[in-house]
């Protein structure tokens, strides 16, 4: 119990955009529905992060280096709040997925593909900050022994987001009517913290005066931005994605 406290007092960012997804997905999904993806997201998470730092997949081979241990929790040699991290952010890109989606019928599996991508989009901020972590409050808690051509970060690294996050969304869609009847979608305080996500990770890049990594992630950003609005307008969302209303998702 000390270490779980000591987990929220080291990592209060990472408990704070948990509770807003607890908040959001409450609203959107319904508390059972989101405490669901939690459940399904976190530990698929935690896989993929014990097998990377043994055997390379998905993420490619990386260590973490125990620096915080007797401060806060570790489950084996992974940080609680890391695997914990992506069911928030697996959670944001979905709404973002659906939002972009809305009146165009398509399977579930293909919102899962596209939340993921979505995810892995929000790490192309994420991890070059992350593996600066010594120059900010993150500390340095990984690295990835061989380094990697996108500002320290392997490219698999990215590949194994995008997987994570499909799986881990498709793993909710499938086991969804277990805990009763859908509900209607409020995504607009999903999609909210997604911004926030990378809105935070942004400054934290600039603060670090990691300007190149900055630059690239905005201009990125960017033109997803301007494709998902495309998408949305012929799919006929443009005037949710606009106003934030209430449908179906």
């Amino acid at each position: 119990m000390d270490l779980l406290v000591g987990s929220v007092l080291l990592r209060p960012y990472v408990f704070a955009f948990l509770a807003a997804f607890l908040v959001a997905g409450a609203r959107d999904l319904g508390l059972r529905r989101t405490l669901l993806f939690g459940a399904l997201v976190w530990p698929i998470a935690w896989v993929a992060e014990f097998s990377s730092t043994r055997v390379g997949i998905p993420f490619g081979l990386y260590h973490y280096t125990g620096l915080t241990r007797g401060r806060e929790l570790y489950i084996a040699d992974v940080p609680l709040f890391d695997p914990l991290s992506f069911a928030f952010l697996a959670y944001a890109a979905f709404c973002l997925a659906r939002r972009v989606l809305m009146g165009r019928s398509v399977p579930f599996g293909f919102k899962a593909l596209l939340a993921g991508f979505l995810m892995m989009m929000l790490d192309v901020v994420i991890d070059p900050a992350a593996v600066r972590g010594a120059r900010w409050f993150l500390g340095h808690i990984f690295y990835y022994p061989e380094g990697g051509v996108y500002f320290g970060v392997p490219l698999s690294n990215f590949a194994g987001w995008w997987l994570v996050g499909t799986v881990g969304v498709a793993a909710y869609g499938a086991c969804e009517t277990l805990v009763g009847p859908s509900r209607l979608g409020r995504v607009r305080a999903g999609i909210a913290l997604y911004y926030a996500v990378l809105g935070f990770n942004l400054v934290v890049t600039a603060w670090i005066g990691e300007w190149g990594a900055l630059a690239v992630g905005l201009v990125l950003h960017a033109v997803l931005a301007i494709a998902l609005v495309a998408i949305a307008r012929q799919t006929g969302g443009r005037g949710v994605l606009a106003t934030g209303g209430v449908q179906r998702v």
